[in-house]
């Protein structure tokens, strides 16, 4: 869920706005009116003297005061032609305290930043959002009521940004043809402007913003004034055109394992249709599923279900709002290898559309020669409807549909969403799968499931509670529902103090509870997890937590624990620090040959550094560990107490260096080691070491040059006489098992 905050991606911790306005505390919401240029204004007509006729004053802060004055002078300037809506921003401050670099776009992540949002069909429902830094380097977004907001959006738009003697300056222009709303000779949106200060901790808005209002949309003023604009046609094409060089080792099968050379050119064009001014309609002739950015690192040792690793490719998280539900029905990541692909999104009237057609051909890649299936492809299809009423309510459906070979698998839902006055929400989704395991059984698998859940949010006061029910059935081959054979039940609360003055913004306790019951009524799992926070100036988070737990696993209880705690300091503009560390006990879920499963004990950090020595270069160091021991007083044959079970270490370094803004260097260095004890869990010693380098020259979204090169190296050997095998050694440098060199290109056509 939005908390419509200046948040950032996962991992990027990029400050980007999601505005609101306080509704709850105005009889009617304030209305502004602008009116068209001639000339465009330029940004050195607002860098010196007075402030200029129309400017926006009266910002006042979210946080940390709630409808406190904007500590800093801030002003907001409107206007449009026939083809842009312009946003000046006139921000005072002291220069040598703002917080500024120059960084590839969408990286402004702890930086001082002005944005607008914009709800171009005034439904309080989707509203776009851009943000740039004081030096112009943009990022947008889609916000959308009761999501996560969307930071994946891109579109093409202006921006420019100047430091002053007292401050900076920020120039926006948005083309109409980025944006859809509804034809007509005058337009009524949905408007917000805000400033981010980082330092103070920041957050002023006008009009007025409050977390008092669970609701953010709902709250925005009205625009008014605009008259005879129109996005156009808004065709949009890009041609694209990659070329890779690829070697790579080949493990043992029926011929002997060695290396493989593989050449590719190819080329494909990605178009886009706007139809009546809100529908969009993509296609794509071979399309670009590749994968510029790569995964952040995460702990995948010992864990006993599926690692989440969010979509990164560029035509799956444009408008992926469309398609979430509260059971995440449409994990696009399970769409391995596509070679064509059709999207249709956006709104008529009250109704909010989703629609996807492509293939996959991974799976049937993957089959052996001669077996059933092999040289197939999947066919995938996903349709989602939402009727949205006023009041951030809605109903909506959702059908998709997944086959291959002679299985499929269906699945059936439907949800809604109800606000309930300022500060609750209600929501739930009913889903049925079908699965057809071959020709002869038509529904071989099928089962319901539920989710339900009402939230309180306000200032002081979060308070949850959430019920879901997986029947042993259910199957959702294109979702993450990582278990079933489930009933989960969670309530979650936290209170926050909020001082008026000093050091501290919020501080306060927090509790969650957890329990997990099989449909055979029998419990799987407990715990509750009692933590207190506090959030400071700077600004930083420190928060301490004892969670306990129960866990079932293959017949037998285990006891687990984990207190930590967990932190964040952007105190100093040139450097960030974080980290978390828990350490207790849990299970060893893949004991070695002869064992059951056994209580460990566990040790797990994360520990990231952000090292910025001058605007244009940045440093991110970043390191995992997680250890499992033999406890005290455990009898395991040939382990005494305090042996490793296994140790694994996760390091990794990102270099980023920003010659221009569209000109950047990204370098990166992973190191990943599981230094495992055999003999006490199922898991073999292996150690590599990744290293990827990538130069893009990124003029605007859709317009790109991309250079890269990446290769691989592991403690691998093998031999080459029958049987064929590989094998572990201790050496880093005894084989590079994969290496790749790419070149793309793409060029944004628009009419």
């Amino acid at each position: 869920m939005s908390y419509c905050s200046l948040k950032v991606p996962k991992g990027n911790r990029l400050f980007l706005f999601s505005l609101a306005v306080a509704a709850g505390l105005h009889a009617q919401p304030p209305v502004m009116r602008i009116s068209p240029v001639t000339d465009p204004p330029r940004l050195e007509d607002y860098l010196d003297g007075p402030s200029r006729a129309g400017a926006i004053t009266e910002f006042r802060q979210r946080e940390p005061g709630d409808g406190a004055p904007a500590s800093r002078e801030t002003a907001a300037y409107l206007s449009y032609d026939d083809r842009n809506l312009y946003v000046v921003f006139v921000c005072k401050d002291q220069p040598s305290l703002v917080r500024a670099r120059m960084s590839k776009r969408e990286a402004i992540d702890n930086d001082d930043a002005v944005g607008v949002i914009l709800d171009t069909f005034h439904d309080r429902q989707r509203a776009y959002l851009f943000v740039s830094n004081p030096l112009g380097v943009q990022a947008d977004a889609i916000v959308s009521e009761g999501q996560e907001d969307d930071y994946s959006y891109d579109t093409l738009w202006y921006s420019r940004g100047r430091f002053t003697d007292d401050g900076y300056a920020v120039w926006m222009a948005i083309p109409f043809r980025s944006l859809r709303f509804p034809a007509g000779a005058g337009q009524k949106w949905g408007v917000a402007v805000g400033r981010r200060i980082t330092r103070t901790n920041e957050e002023v808005f006008w009009p007025f913003i409050t977390r008092r209002e669970q609701s953010f949309l709902r709250q925005l003023a009205s625009l008014e004034g605009m008259e005879r604009i129109s996005p156009g046609r808004n065709l949009q094409f890009i041609p694209y055109g990659i070329a890779t060089g690829a070697r790579f080792f080949e493990a043992p099968g029926t011929a002997p394992p060695g290396f493989r050379t593989r050449n590719e050119l190819r080329a494909g064009l990605d178009s886009k249709i706007v139809l009546r001014d809100s529908l969009t309609v993509d296609l794509a002739l071979n399309p670009d599923f590749s994968q510029v950015e790569s995964d952040e690192p995460q702990v995948t040792v010992n864990q006993r279900f599926e690692v989440f690793f969010p979509e990164k490719r560029p035509f799956f998280i444009e408008n992926a709002g469309y398609f979430a539900t509260p059971i995440n029905l449409f994990f696009s990541r399970r769409v391995v290898d596509p070679e064509f692909g059709a999207r249709v999104t956006g709104k008529l009237g009250s109704w909010a559309l989703g629609a996807l057609a492509m293939d996959d051909r991974a799976e049937g890649d993957r089959a052996a020669p001669g077996t059933p299936g092999s040289g197939e492809r999947a066919a995938i299809g996903v349709l989602r409807l939402k009727r949205e009423f006023s009041g951030q309510s809605s109903l909506g459906a959702m059908f998709t549909r997944r086959d291959f070979g002679f299985g499929s698998n269906e699945v059936l839902a439907a949800d809604a969403r109800f606000k309930l006055g300022r500060a609750w929400i209600v929501e739930g989704q009913a889903a049925r799968s079908y699965t057809r395991l071959n020709r002869q059984e038509r529904a071989a698998l099928s089962g319901p499931a539920y989710r339900a859940e009402i939230d309180h949010e306000g200032r002081r006061l979060y308070a949850g509670s959430q019920y879901s029910d997986y029947s042993p059935d259910f199957r959702s081959e294109l979702g993450y529902v990582p278990r079933v054979d489930i009933r989960r039940s969670q309530n979650r609360f936290q209170y926050q103090w909020r001082p008026e003055t000093g050091p501290v913004t919020s501080f306060g306790p927090g509790y969650t509870y957890t329990a997990i019951w099989g449909r055979d009524g029998r419990l799987q799992e407990w715990t509750h997890d009692p933590m207190f926070r506090a959030e400071f100036k700077g600004p930083s988070f420190l928060m301490f937590r004892w969670a306990e737990g129960y866990e079932l696993f293959r017949g037998r209880g285990f006891r687990k624990r984990s207190p930590g705690f967990e932190f964040i300091t952007e105190r100093l503009k040139w450097l960030l620090l974080s980290g978390s560390l828990q350490n207790g006990h849990r299970i060893n879920y893949y004991p070695g040959a002869g064992l059951a499963p056994f209580s460990a004990s566990s040790l797990d950090t994360r520990f990231q550094l952000s090292f910025i020595p001058w605007k244009r270069m940045r440093v991110d160091e970043t390191y995992l560990y997680s250890r499992l021991g033999v406890r005290e007083g455990q009898a395991i044959a040939g382990a005494p107490p305090g042996a490793a079970v296994f140790n694994n270490h996760i390091w990794r370094t990102r270099l980023n260096y920003q010659f221009t803004r569209e000109l950047s260097l990204r370098a990166i260095v992973d190191y990943n080691a599981v230094l495992a004890n055999p003999a006490l869990v199922s898991l073999d010693p292996a150690r590599g070491i990744t290293r990827d380098v990538l130069l893009t020259w990124l003029l605007h979204p859709g317009t790109a040059v991309y250079i890269g090169y990446t290769d691989r190296y592991e403690n691998l050997a093998y031999v080459l006489t029958q049987p064929y095998r590989t094998y572990r050694t201790g050496s880093l440098s005894e084989m590079m098992s994969a290496r790749q060199f790419f070149v793309k290109l793409s060029y944004l056509l628009r009419f």
